[in-house]
């Protein structure tokens, strides 16, 4: 799989690929034939999977209809002039848009357009501009709806909405880790941020009425859910609507941008949809060879502490950010990964609390590979729309954002309940 990968072979081929060869050569090729027979029908008619087409889709509505741009303009009238306000405003917006959105590159990419114009035009220094939107990006799919985290409650079998819950501390957390790791750096290395005058009473009051159907969409889409209104399925499907609305009031969802919409989530979910296919199949090889529950056994048997299990674990998915991208990884390990953990001993934790607690861990593990070299997506995604800054320079500026990563992990992995305090609330 690693060689055809370094080979650019696209990931799904890549997992395919070894996964029937394995499979043939363990069980049979007619085994092999029967397996395909009815794995795609098997994994496509899941309904609970067109959540992820929905909130796709949604997202796509809130890029191509200018909302990141009312988002921003409203964080920064209220903390823009403060010392780094600017920046803290991107990453505000970045959490808020992630709220709609559910896409790590898409809120990067999106945010990046309103937000590094201005911060630049105010003289905020290339580093901190862009390593801001590169780190303020990654909330996009810790904070819900997270596509990512969608595909994890699939995998296991879990239920959405309480993965959704468990991720809003975790996500409330990560944004003001950001907030604090940006007022700290101004004042430890003074010149990246100028201050910036207090707008007015006026164009505050005008922010704010631009951006409250964001926020009256996020409360109908999870208070429905959570209220038991509707199914995340037929929440996400209101969500779009609602989005898709707000776009066409603002006057910015033409024809063109329709057009875009829709065909950018019909490649993205033809994308994820044939990953999971790549992935079920190497997956089936894997299984037949025993190696999860046979790895199960051996980590049980070894003398270890069960929470150096976890972070030896999250160790490798730091490493393993490196070479593939956060959804591969998820589908592609999560499986094998999974009977590891359930086998442990942590804090006392049911296997189900142990499942949503460990989904919560690798999301924000994966979070940090977004942004760590020497391969950080999102600092690729920032740097092609900002291409005065050199990439070094970039990644000088993230290590104040990993640290605080590195911090906010610690505390998920210690304090388990800030990502089940939620979902016990709602069992």
């Amino acid at each position: 799989m690693l060689a055809l990968m370094a080979l650019r072979v696209p990931i799904a081929i890549a997992m395919f690929v070894p996964g029937a060869v394995g499979y043939a050569l363990l069980a049979s090729f007619p085994a092999l034939l029967n397996q395909l027979k009815g794995a795609a029908w098997a994994r496509l008619s899941v309904y609970d999977l067109s959540v992820i087409p929905l909130f796709l889709l949604m997202g796509q509505f809130a890029t191509q209809g200018g909302l990141s741009r009312a988002l921003f303009r409203f964080a920064n009238s209220l903390v823009g002039h403060r010392r780094g306000g600017m920046a803290m405003a991107a990453v505000l917006a970045c959490a808020a848009f992630g709220t709609i959105c559910g896409s790590s590159v898409a809120t990067a990419a999106t945010v990046t357009q309103v937000a590094l114009p201005e911060m630049r035009r105010h003289d905020y220094s290339g580093r901190l501009a862009t390593a801001t939107l590169a780190a303020g990006g990654t909330l996009g799919i810790l904070v819900p709806p997270s596509v990512v985290l969608v595909v994890y409650a699939i995998l296991t079998e879990q239920n959405i909405a309480k993965l959704f819950a468990a991720a809003v501390i975790p996500g409330i957390l990560a944004a003001t880790g950001y907030v604090a790791a940006i007022a700290i750096y101004v004042r430890l290395v003074p010149g990246h941020a100028p201050e910036v005058p207090r707008v007015g009473r006026e164009e505050r009051r005008s922010a704010a009425l631009e951006v409250w159907p964001v926020g009256a969409i996020f409360v109908l889409v999870f208070g429905g859910i959570y209220g038991g209104i509707f199914t995340p399925t037929e929440g996400a499907g209101i969500g779009a609507a609602g989005t898709f609305v707000t776009a066409v009031a603002k006057r910015e969802l033409g024809l063109q941008a329709l057009r875009r919409a829709f065909l950018g989530t019909a490649e993205t979910t033809g994308m994820v949809f044939l990953i999971f296919l790549g992935a079920d199949m190497l997956n089936s090889a894997l299984a037949l060879s025993q190696m999860p529950a046979q790895l199960a056994q051996s980590v049980a048997a070894l003398s270890l502490p069960p929470v150096a299990v976890v972070a030896g674990i999250l160790v490798f998915y730091i490493i393993l950010c490196s070479v593939m991208d956060e959804l591969s990884m998820v589908i592609l390990t999560v499986p094998v990964l999974l009977p590891v953990i359930t086998t442990l001993s942590l804090y006392g934790l049911t296997s189900t609390e142990k499942v949503i607690w460990f989904g919560i861990l690798v999301l924000s593990v994966v979070e940090v590979g977004l942004i760590a070299p020497p391969v950080g997506l999102n600092v690729y995604v920032v740097n092609s729309l900002a291409r005065d800054v050199p990439m070094a320079e970039t990644y000088r500026g993230v290590l104040p954002f990993l640290v605080s990563d590195a911090v906010r992990i610690t505390l998920l992995i210690t304090f388990p309940a800030l990502s089940l305090w939620a979902v016990r609330l709602i069992s």
